[in-house]
This record gives structure tokens, sequence and C-alpha cells, in this order.
């Protein structure tokens, strides 16, 4: 049988603060409730919904503001990563998500890993897109470059452009 709670937090997967869930007992009890993420939907309690629909609406604009504002700071952006590859190119173990998120936080970009829509670890050299989900569903992408140890990228060359008579 399903207990009926009211959301106080976020919680991923199941509803956002001030919707009401359906729930097994062993996730209200074991879970939801000890970690203050909810409380048992009753007739006083729902009196608090729209008070906690209410807050949540003004924080889900400040953190569309924040995620926005994000993305573009992370538009175009390129990370890169060195790893250890054999003398046949392949790499010794991969790039996860979290290796991810820290090689953003060297660049002073804050991120969970959640936010990171990876669907299997990296393990081939070259660039790849990394599609991210930020807050309230902002989509970004970033560009990750993996290359080997020791890796000297080829200088740019320089495009001269001949002058106009």
């Amino acid at each position: 049988m399903a207990n009926q709670l009211l959301l106080v937090e976020d919680v991923e997967v199941l509803g956002r603060k001030g919707d009401i869930v359906a729930v097994k007992p062993g996730y209200a009890r074991n879970f939801l409730l000890p970690q203050k993420k909810a409380v048992i939907a009753d007739k006083f309690t729902l009196r608090m919904q729209a008070k906690l629909k209410e807050e949540r609406a003004k924080q889900a604009e400040v953190d569309r503001k924040e995620a926005e504002q994000l993305a573009a700071k992370l538009e175009g952006k390129v990370i890169s990563v060195e790893v250890k590859v054999d003398p046949d190119g392949h790499m010794y173990g991969s790039v996860s998500s979290i290796d991810i998120v820290h090689l953003l936080e060297k660049e002073g970009i804050q991120l969970e890993r959640r936010h990171v829509l990876l669907m299997a670890p990296i393990k081939t050299l070259g660039e790849h897109a990394i599609k991210l989900k930020l807050k309230e569903g902002v989509p970004s992408e970033v560009t990750l470059q993996v290359v080997s140890e020791g890796y000297v990228p080829p200088p740019k060359e320089s495009v001269e452009v001949p002058p106009q008579e």
C-alpha cells in the first residue's frame, strides 16, 4: 500500500517541492521522512502545499536564470584531459562524468555529476561533445579533448591575407 506524502524538498526522479506523491512505505519510512524531505499528507499539511508550490515557483525562476547564465558561459568551451595510452593507442582506464566535473571545477565552473549526461565512460582519444542538463532542464554542451600524455598540439597555422590593391 502506498503512502501519500507532501514533498518539502525537491527529490530527484520523485517530484518537486509541494507535490503530493505516493510512495511505498519502506521508502517513506527509511528515506523521505528521516531525511525530512517529506511529511505525511493530511488535512493540516495540505495547507502548506500552496505555500510550498509558491516558494518552488520563485526558486525555479532563480535557478533557470542561473542555469541560463552558466549555459552561456559554457557555450563553445573546450576542456582537455591527458590520459595514459599503450603503444597501440588504446587508453588505460576511461574518462567518466565525475572526471568531467573535476575538469570543469579547475576552470572555475561548479557542476554536479548528475548534470553531465554521459551514457558510458569515454574510452577513446579525440574530441567528444559532452551534453549537460543544468538546473530546470536548461541544456548545454562542452567539448572534451582526450589526448595522450606528452601530446603537444600542433601550432595553429596563421593564414596570411594578401594585401588588396
